[in-house]
């Protein structure tokens, strides 16, 4: 029944995938678990399923449906300026013409979402370079965003779209709201009420053990073994709401079905809206994904043969969300840069809803 789909999967190998593992879920119930390759480098360690990756933007969808969750509480409105909460984006500069001037506009929490804020993906600014040196490396995550809001904005809130640390800094809003750091309240409010119990945006450097090798590809050398380490860890004690998350396929798939399902970890009216378009036509110039629009940190369907939300991440874990179908699907791997697979995981979710459209 899944012939084609493991085919598929089994390309990406060819193109120098060391490995993957995938499983599929329909109306609830798991329909496809496979994994093909090897974990380490010479070749003996096959994919088990229940290895611990770094997932880097599929962090996005957790840190969102945190923010979320407080949203739907009362605790801020999306338009709300975000210097009501953090009082040190109140007076922000923006770059034109290569010199900082006053914005003009106030950063919105709904920017945060839609990456519409102004900020860059720059983990080397010189606010964060600042961090780094004043706290010892450790850059705790509330006190890392205060850093970050020395720095110029890229452009006007509201401006455009570009992909951004928008989501660490909805992540240390997290922080403010509740008082817990991000880790701890994402662990009290969705790792544990899901059962992900594989599942951390913390984890100390002694226990990379639990993570299975990283590689980069190299040109003309294809993947090779890297350091375990997050790179976007800014700092021993940084939860990076956009990258930071350590986790497995089997824990990941619970949370797309908690937001398949709805009225679970957010109701369904919520995930409605997060999976509704939230760009203005000119926002969506920037943004670019052919029959998607964006959200709230996430692609959505804009186009009449589109009906999935989710996302990728940096070292090609990506996820799909298909709620007309039934459909869950999450793909991990482990390799930085991507190569020629970068650009091919989305192959598989219409095959997956060819093979299930009659199920």
């Amino acid at each position: 029944m899944f012939t084609k789909l493991t085919e598929k999967l089994d390309s990406y190998l060819e193109l120098g995938l060391p490995f993957y593992d995938c499983k599929v879920m329909k109306d609830g119930e798991c329909v496809y678990h496979h994994g093909g390759g090897f974990t380490d480098p010479e070749k003996t360690v096959k994919v088990t399923g229940k290895e611990k990756y770094n997932i880097y933007s599929c962090s996005k969808l957790i840190t969102c449906a945190a923010a979320l969750q407080l949203w739907e509480k009362g605790l801020y409105d999306l338009d709300d300026k975000l210097s009501k909460y953090m009082p040190e984006f109140e007076n922000m500069t923006v770059m034109k013409d290569g010199v900082a001037v006053p914005a003009e506009n106030a950063i919105t929490i709904r920017n945060l979402f839609t990456m519409t804020a102004g900020f860059s993906y720059n983990l080397n600014s010189p606010g964060l370079v600042l961090c780094r040196e004043e706290t010892n490396g450790e850059c705790q995550t509330r006190e890392a965003i205060r850093y970050l809001a020395k720095d110029p904005l890229g452009f006007e809130p509201g401006a455009k779209y570009e992909y951004s640390l928008c989501h660490d800094v909805l992540a240390a809003l997290v922080e403010v709201l509740t008082g817990m750091t991000f880790g701890e309240y994402v662990k009290k409010n969705i790792f544990d009420p899901l059962g992900m119990k594989d599942s951390t945006f913390l984890l100390d450097d002694s226990r990379l053990d639990e993570v299975i090798d990283q590689y980069r590809f190299v040109e003309g050398k294809g993947p090779v073994k890297t350091n375990k380490t997050i790179i976007y860890k800014l700092g021993s004690k940084y939860e990076s709401g956009g990258a930071g998350c350590i986790s497995t396929v089997d824990d990941y798939i619970k949370l797309e079905e908690a937001l398949r399902v709805g009225d679970v970890i957010l109701k369904r009216t919520t995930v409605d809206m997060l999976a509704t378009n939230q760009l203005t036509e000119e926002q969506n110039r920037s943004y670019g994904n052919p029959g998607y629009g964006y959200g709230l940190g996430q692609r959505c369907p804009m186009a009449s043969d589109k009906f999935d939300f989710g996302w990728g991440g940096a070292a090609g874990a990506y996820y799909a969300i298909d709620r007309i179908n039934g459909i869950s699907v999450y793909l991990a791997t482990h390799v930085l840069g991507l190569g020629l697979y970068g650009g091919k995981r989305s192959e598989i979710l219409p095959i997956i809803q060819e093979i299930l459209k009659d199920k």
